[in-house]
C-alpha cells in the first residue's frame, strides 16, 4: 500500500469519506467480475446546463479520484468509470422560460424529449441540442466521462431485458409506490409509461402486464382505443423513481449522488432496485444551490448564476473551489462570492508543496488539481491577489484596458508579461469584467473628515521621501505609523484604513495598502492623496 492509500484511509475529507463507502462495498477494491467501479450522474435535457450539473459531476469525480486514492490507482489504470447520463426519453411537461420559439415546444407537451423539435433549428431535436450543451459543458472542463442516453438505450433494445424484469415485478413495484401516493394519483398510476401509437406523446395511464417475457402490455390510448403493443425498444418508458431504479440494476451502477429534493425518490427506488434484483448505489444527499432571493436554481426558470457568467468573472478552479466544502449545505450562487473564491483557491494551493501528506488531502486544491487526472502536488503561486487586481483595476475605472493593467503590474512583478503569467492574465480579464459589471457602478470617493485629511497629509509628506523601489512591507509600515499617531484621532488602525478605502478607493473594503501601492505606484498614490483632498 502506498504512502498515498495509506494517508487516504484516514483522511475526514468529505470525498475519502464517500470512496470509503465504496471501499467497504468492494473491500478488495475491485467489483467481484473485476470490471470498473462505475460511477453515475444524471441529467434531465429538459433544459439547459447550469451549475447543478457542474457540481454534480465535480462532486463524483472527486470521490472518484478518492476511491481511486483509496486502492493505489491511478485514473489511467481502468480501475472506475463516470457515466454521465441524460434521461431523454422522459417526457416534456414544461416549456423552459431560457429557450426560443416556446409556442412550438408548447405543440409537443408530453412527447419523449428525442422526439420535440429543437427550437433553437440546430439538431434534430431539442434533447440532441441539450445533450450536445451538456457534452461540450463537461468538455470545456476536461471531465474523464462516457456519454449516455436514455433514447438510445430504450430504443436500442439496451434496456429490453431489465424492462422485462420491471414487467415481471410489476406488482411488487406497485405494491412499493401506491402507498407513497395520493388517492387520486393511485387510480391512474403505472410503472410502465407506453407510448401512444397515435399522438407519440409518454402516457400516464394504467398498464395492465399481458406477457413479461414478450415485454406485451395493454391500456387506453387517449382516444380510448384498447391498445396490446410491446413496451420494449423504445415503445415505453418508466416512471422516473422506477426508471432511476432500472437503470441502477441495469448498469451495475455504484455510486449516485443526488440534491436532497430527491430523498425521497432514492428511497423508493432503492427498494425497487432490490425488487428487480440489483443494489442500491451508494451515494450522497447533497443540499441545493440557490440565487441571490435563496430559492433554488431551475434549469426551466433560468435563475441563479450561470457558468458563463461564473467565467466571466472568476476561474472554473474558483467556481470548484467554492463548491468543495460541505456539500451538505446550501450555498448561494450570486457574483458578490467570486473574488473571495479565486483569492482563497490560490492561498489553498499556494500551500500544497510545504504540506505533510495527510494536510495535503484535506486541501480542496490537492483534490480539485487532481480531478480530471492532474497531480494534487503543485505548490504554486498567484503573483497578485485577486482582490488587490480588482483594486488596481478599480482605481483604473470602467474604461481601463488589459495593456494598461500590465503597465501597473510592472512595479509589482517581475518579468510582468501575460505570456509568462498565463494565470495572471486570465484574471486581469475576469478583473476588468467584474470592475465593469460590479465594481465601477457603485464607486464614490468620499471627501476626508479633517483628522482624516491631516493624515493623508502626513503620509503623502512620507511617500514623497520614500526611496521609488521602496516595497510593499516598507509602504505598509508608513501607513500604519501614519495611522498609530495619537494626534490624528482614530480609534483603531482599523478607522484609518477604512478612511483610506473609503477616500481613495471609493469602497468600505480594500487591500493591504503596502502592496496596493507597491503595485499603483507611488506617484499615482500621492495623486490619488491629493484629488481627495482637493475634495
Amino acid at each position: 500500500m502506498t504512502d498515498l492509500s495509506t494517508a487516504a484511509r484516514s483522511s475526514k475529507a468529505w470525498p475519502f469519506h464517500e470512496a470509503q463507502k465504496l471501499l467497504r462495498r468492494y473491500p478488495d477494491g475491485v467489483r467481484p467480475d473485476g470490471s470498473p467501479v462505475l460511477f453515475e450522474t444524471g441529467y434531465g435535457p429538459s433544459g439547459l446546463p447550469h451549475i447543478g450539473t457542474f457540481q454534480e459531476v465535480l462532486r463524483t469525480t472527486l470521490v472518484r479520484r478518492a476511491f481511486e486514492a483509496l486502492i493505489g490507482a491511478k485514473p489511467e489504470d481502468g480501475k472506475t468509470r463516470l457515466l454521465a447520463f441524460s434521461d431523454d426519453m422522459d417526457g416534456l411537461r414544461k416549456v423552459p422560460d431560457n429557450v426560443p420559439n416556446q409556442a412550438l415546444l408548447q405543440q409537443h407537451l408530453g412527447e419523449p424529449l428525442t422526439r420535440i423539435p429543437d427550437p433553437f433549428g440546430q439538431y434534430e431535436s431539442f434533447a440532441h441540442h441539450n445533450n450536445a450543451m451538456l457534452r461540450r459543458f463537461l468538455d470545456r472542463f476536461g471531465f474523464d466521462y462516457e456519454f449516455a442516453s436514455a433514447s438510445s438505450r430504450y430504443n436500442s433494445g439496451a434496456f429490453d431485458d431489465a424492462l422485462r424484469q420491471v414487467l415481471r415485478q410489476n406488482q411488487s413495484i406497485l405494491d412499493i409506490m401506491l402507498p407513497t401516493l395520493r388517492e387520486e394519483r393511485r387510480r391512474s398510476y403505472s410503472p410502465i409509461l407506453p407510448i401512444s401509437p397515435t399522438s407519440g406523446r409518454v402516457l400516464q395511464v394504467p398498464v395492465e402486464v399481458v406477457d413479461a417475457e414478450a415485454g406485451m402490455v395493454r391500456f387506453l390510448d387517449e382516444d380510448g382505443s384498447t391498445v396490446v403493443q410491446s413496451a420494449l425498444g423504445g415503445m415505453a418508458k418508466l416512471q422516473w423513481k422506477v426508471d432511476w431504479a432500472m437503470r441502477w440494476y441495469a448498469l451495475g451502477v455504484d455510486y449516485e449522488m443526488y440534491g436532497k429534493d430527491l430523498t425521497d425518490s432514492g428511497v423508493q427506488s432503492g427498494k425497487i432496485v432490490e425488487v428487480l434484483g440489483g443494489r442500491k448505489p451508494e451515494g450522497l444527499i447533497y443540499e441545493l444551490f440557490l440565487d441571490e432571493k435563496g430559492e433554488k436554481i431551475s434549469k426551466s426558470k433560468g435563475n441563479g448564476l450561470t457558468i458563463e457568467e461564473w467565467l466571466t468573472y472568476g476561474t472554473p478552479e474558483s467556481l470548484g473551489f467554492y463548491i468543495f466544502p460541505n456539500p451538505k449545505s446550501a450555498k448561494s450562487l450570486h457574483a458578490g462570492v467570486i473574488p473571495r473564491a479565486v483569492d482563497d483557491y490560490w492561498q489553498h494551493r499556494a500551500l500544497l508543496a510545504g504540506q505533510a501528506i495527510d494536510k495535503q488531502l484535506g486541501n480542496p486544491a490537492w483534490h480539485l488539481l487532481r480531478a480530471n487526472g492532474g497531480e494534487g502536488g503543485a505548490g504554486d503561486l498567484l503573483p497578485v491577489p485577486y482582490s488587490l487586481l480588482l483594486n488596481l483595476v478599480g482605481v483604473l475605472g470602467a474604461q481601463a484596458s488589459a495593456a494598461q493593467v500590465w503597465g501597473y503590474l510592472a512595479n509589482y512583478v517581475p518579468g510582468a508579461d501575460p505570456a509568462a503569467h498565463p494565470e495572471l492574465a486570465r484574471l486581469v480579464e475576469t478583473a476588468l469584467a467584474y470592475n465593469r459589471d460590479f465594481v465601477a457602478p457603485t464607486l464614490a470617493r468620499r471627501t476626508p473628515a479633517p483628522n482624516e485629511a491631516a493624515a493623508l497629509r502626513e503620509l503623502d509628506s512620507h511617500l514623497a521621501a520614500v526611496e521609488p523601489d521602496a516595497g510593499a512591507d516598507e509602504l505598509q509600515t508608513l501607513v500604519y505609523e501614519v495611522g498609530k499617531r495619537e494626534e490624528h484621532g482614530f480609534e483603531s488602525l482599523r478607522d484609518w484604513f477604512k478612511a483610506l478605502y473609503q477616500t481613495l478607493l471609493g469602497s468600505d473594503q480594500g487591500p493591504r495598502m503596502g502592496s496596493f501601492i507597491a503595485l499603483y505606484g507611488i506617484p499615482e498614490t500621492r495623486r490619488l492623496i491629493a484629488e481627495a483632498l482637493d475634495r
